[in-house]
C-alpha cells in the first residue's frame, strides 16, 4: 500500500491545474490495435496536442487502463512521452493494468508513485479500484481505511478523488456491469467529509459531468476509442480520442474542460461487439 506523499505548488491566484489522460490501452508493437484504432498512434497524437496548447499545468493524472498488453514495453512507451509535457504524472491501475510491470518501468522513469498530492488549498487522493482477473472494480479495505487517513489529516483543504471505476452508472447497460462494486461503501464514508468536492474516473471512454448528493461526478474520454453513450448493447462512438484539464480554485470550485482530436482518424471498428 503506497502511502508517499507530494506536496505540489499552485499557480499565482492559488489554483492548482491538472491534465488527465486514462485508458490509452498501449501495446508493445508499434502496430498493436485495439478495435481498429491505433493506440499507440491516437496517445501520440493527444499528446501532441497537448503540446501545442501549451496550458500551464502543475502535473498529469494517468487515471488507468494504461496498458493493453501487460508488458512493460507498454508502460515505457507512456513514460517516454508522458515525460514530454515536462510535469510531474502520478498514477491509478485500472482493469487492464498489470502493476508488476507498471511499478517497476514507471519508476525507471521517474514516474511518482504518490497517492496522496497536497497543495495550499487542496489534496487529491489517488485509489486503486482493481480486482484481478475482472473488468469490474472494488475498494479494497486497506484503500478506504488509506483513503479515510487522508482526509482526516487535512480536514481543512478541498478533496479530489481519483479512481478508475465509476461509481454511478452511466446508462450504458453493458458497461455498468463493470463499475465500482462497493460504491455505496465509499460514498457512506465520504459523506462524512464535506471538503470532498468530486470525484474522477476514467473506464468509461466516455465523458461525464453530473452531480451526485454533494460529489461531482466526472469522467473523461480514452484516448483511444470511444463508448457510445446510452447504449444497452457495446456500441463504439464515433467522436475522437479525449482529455481533460483541471482546475482546482482555492474556494472549491472545479473549473474543468474535454477536448478531443477532432479529425476522425480514430474512429474504431463500428461493427464491433465488444473487446
Amino acid at each position: 500500500m503506497t502511502k508517499i506523499k507530494t506536496q505540489l505548488d499552485v499557480d499565482a491566484d492559488g489554483v492548482l491545474t491538472f491534465l488527465q489522460i486514462t485508458d490509452t490501452h498501449l501495446f508493445a508493437k508499434p502496430d498493436g490495435e485495439l478495435l481498429g484504432v491505433n493506440t499507440r498512434e491516437s496517445f501520440l497524437a493527444v499528446i501532441a496536442k497537448v503540446l501545442k496548447q501549451a496550458r500551464p499545468i502543475q502535473g498529469i493524472l494517468a487515471t488507468g487502463d494504461i496498458s493493453q498488453d501487460h508488458t512493460p514495453e507498454s508502460y515505457r512507451l507512456f513514460a517516454e512521452h508522458i515525460n514530454q509535457l515536462e510535469k510531474p504524472c502520478f498514477w491509478l491501475p485500472g482493469n487492464h493494468d498489470f502493476q508488476p510491470a507498471m511499478l517497476a518501468e514507471f519508476a525507471t522513469a521517474g514516474i511518482s508513485p504518490a497517492k496522496q498530492l497536497v497543495s495550499k488549498y487542496w489534496q487529491v487522493i489517488l485509489l486503486d479500484t482493481q480486482e484481478l482477473g475482472v473488468p469490474h472494480g472494488r475498494l479494497k479495505q486497506e484503500q478506504l481505511t488509506q483513503l479515510q487517513g487522508f482526509l482526516d489529516e487535512y480536514p481543512d483543504k478541498h478533496a479530489l478523488v481519483l479512481l478508475h471505476h465509476h461509481v454511478q452508472p452511466a446508462g450504458c447497460k453493458w458497461l455498468d456491469q463493470h463499475d465500482l462494486k462497493n460504491a455505496d461503501e465509499l460514498f457512506a464514508m465520504l459523506k462524512q467529509y464535506p471538503q470532498v468536492k468530486a470525484l474522477v474516473c476514467g473506464h468509461i471512454h466516455q465523458e461525464m459531468d453530473r452531480q451526485y448528493d454533494q460529489f461531482r461526478l466526472l469522467a473523461t474520454p480514452s484516448t483511444c476509442i470511444q463508448f457510445k453513450p446510452h447504449c444497452d448493447d457495446f456500441t463504439l462512438d464515433e467522436q475522437g480520442p479525449g482529455w481533460r484539464y483541471l482546475d482546482l480554485l482555492p474556494n472549491g470550485d472545479i473549473n474543468t474542460q474535454v477536448y478531443r482530436l477532432a479529425d476522425g482518424r480514430f474512429a474504431g471498428d463500428a461493427k464491433a461487439t465488444g473487446y
